[in-house]
């Protein structure tokens, strides 16, 4: 029996896409693993329609490493507009309550302290997050409201940029897990006057350079050259998403082993222990592996480019 044609390259990388509004992350996704003519594809985070900005998409053995970059810090550039809740915590959903603004710049400084480091944080209902199989904002737009537990998120930073009431606009830099929209409703509500996201910009995931981002627009023109070495070149490399593990330098012998998924005995003398980024006698990125305290190499994600 012969096996399916694939419908595309085996091409592999992380392309950094600055997501227009308007658009889904999944919807982008599709639309870049098309120019790309990829035969896998992955984004690492979604980013609501109304928000823009980075949007790291894994293609090929690149996906493998995905969650690396959903567990890894953000930064967000905000805007709230103060007085006005609405039922989806952004300019997309309907207003549900009014309330004067009387905030002042000093009392808004001093609300942020409340929301800096390690917080408690209750999923907003317009989420992707899951209950028995189903997205929760699939409940939401029925009207139904699931009980949600709080969760532990931690804001490195929330920095004050401007103030124009009833618009104030904030940098975010947060751990995983955390909602922006959500943040900004319990801001609003801590000051007594509501508030909700009308700009929403993600400015960096982990530590992939902003200048590397390209538009929506440029990727359509670059595919418009039909040169798909041309747009391979603005693929950043298979390992990029796990830049901050440590490498460990492989032998012939070791390479070979871990080749055919064995656990390999080392001297360690690095003393590196944890999740590592294994390369080959010949510097090729074979994936992750883990050490354990018994000196032993044991392959978990690796990459398979045969």
């Amino acid at each position: 029996m012969s096996r399916p044609r694939k419908k595309g390259r085996d091409i592999h990388g992380v392309f950094l896409l600055d997501k227009p509004q308007g658009m889904s992350s999944n919807d982008i996704l599709q639309k870049v693993k098309r120019l790309y003519q990829a035969n896998k594809a992955g984004h690492t985070g979604a980013l609501d329609p109304l928000a823009t900005g980075m949007l790291p998409i894994c293609l090929g053995e690149a996906t493998k490493f995905s969650q690396f970059l959903l567990d890894a810090d953000k930064r967000y550039l905000v805007t709230a507009k103060l007085g006005e809740r609405t039922d989806t915590s952004d300019a997309e959903g309907q207003i549900v309550q009014t309330r004067e603004v009387r905030s002042k710049t000093s009392e808004i400084l001093t609300a942020l302290e409340h929301f800096r480091g390690d917080i408690m944080q209750v999923p907003t209902m317009f989420s992707a997050l899951k209950y028995q199989g189903k997205p929760l904002y699939e409940y939401a737009r029925q009207g139904i409201t699931v009980e949600r537990e709080a969760r532990p998120i931690r804001i490195f930073e929330l920095n004050f940029i401007d103030y124009k009431a009833p618009f104030l606009t904030l940098e975010v830099h947060c751990s995983k897990g955390t909602y922006i929209r959500t943040l900004v409703d319990d801001l609003g509500e801590y000051l007594g006057c509501g508030a909700h996201v009308t700009m929403l910009r993600r400015t960096r995931v982990a530590d992939y350079p902003t200048e590397k981002m390209l538009t929506w627009q440029q990727l359509q023109d670059l595919s418009e050259q039909q040169d798909l070495a041309l747009l391979d070149s603005y693929l950043l490399p298979l390992d990029s998403a796990v830049a901050k593990l440590p490498v460990l330098y492989l032998t012939t012998e070791q390479t070979k082993s871990v080749g055919f998924g064995q656990r390999v005995k080392f001297e360690n003398n690095q003393q590196i222990y944890g999740q590592v980024r294994l390369f080959s006698d010949k510097n090729v990125f074979l994936g992750v592996a883990e050490i354990g305290k018994d000196n032993v190499i044991r392959p978990n994600r690796m990459v398979n480019l045969s």
